[in-house]
């Protein structure tokens, strides 16, 4: 996720060229978040010389494949009481009114406005929000394909999704200069093809 001050359109993109977008290769419809085969980690510096890494485990997504890239959306909430970095204690303070704050912040939910791309690459751009601000911002999306699950017949499909934000850019201003103002963040998600 890189903030972003800006959105751009591409020709052939804007609401009254969506009969001439592109569709995402899959099924359309509304496919089903995997939680058991999805996981969202993240890093930050630390005094700006190496970097703590940690994980979210509270993460909700909805994907709705549309029949272009314009009808398609995808939504995706986070537990941010959910940290886990590996400490129990660092956790916790984490967690406090002092910095993360979780009972006046308690998720963090981006929506996506537009997608772009094709193939295995593809760009998704959206809104995140945390507490009560809102920032644009995008995502560098890897599309790892659609195979059929033996056990069940089900079909999934995997993303991995990465990018940055600056937390500062959310009221998120605690610790300067004892942590990193960037926080990078990796996705792997799958979803269940409608029936």
């Amino acid at each position: 996720m890189t903030h972003a001050s800006h959105r751009t359109t591409t020709p052939g993109t804007g609401p009254s060229a969506s009969a001439a977008a592109p569709a995402l290769p899959l099924k359309a419809g509304s496919w089903a978040f995997d939680p058991l085969h999805s996981a969202v980690g993240f890093t930050i510096r630390h005094l700006g010389i190496s970097k703590v890494r940690g994980r979210f485990n509270d993460l909700q997504a909805e994907l709705v494949v549309g029949d272009t890239l314009e009808t398609s959306s995808i939504t995706a909430t986070i537990g941010l009481a959910s940290i886990d970095t590996g400490n129990a204690d660092r956790d916790a303070h984490v967690r406090a009114a002092d910095l993360l704050d979780v009972e006046k912040r308690p998720t963090m939910t981006f929506r996506s406005t537009r997608i772009t791309g094709a193939g295995e690459d593809w760009t998704m751009d959206g809104d995140l929000t945390i507490g009560d601000v809102t920032r644009p911002v995008a995502f560098a999306v890897e599309f790892g394909g659609v195979v059929d699950v033996p056990v069940d017949g089900s079909r999934h499909a995997g993303f991995e999704a990465t990018g940055e934000f600056r937390r500062s850019a959310f009221g998120l201003d605690f610790a300067p200069g004892l942590l990193g103002d960037v926080i990078k963040v990796s996705l792997e998600v799958q979803f269940v093809e409608p029936r």
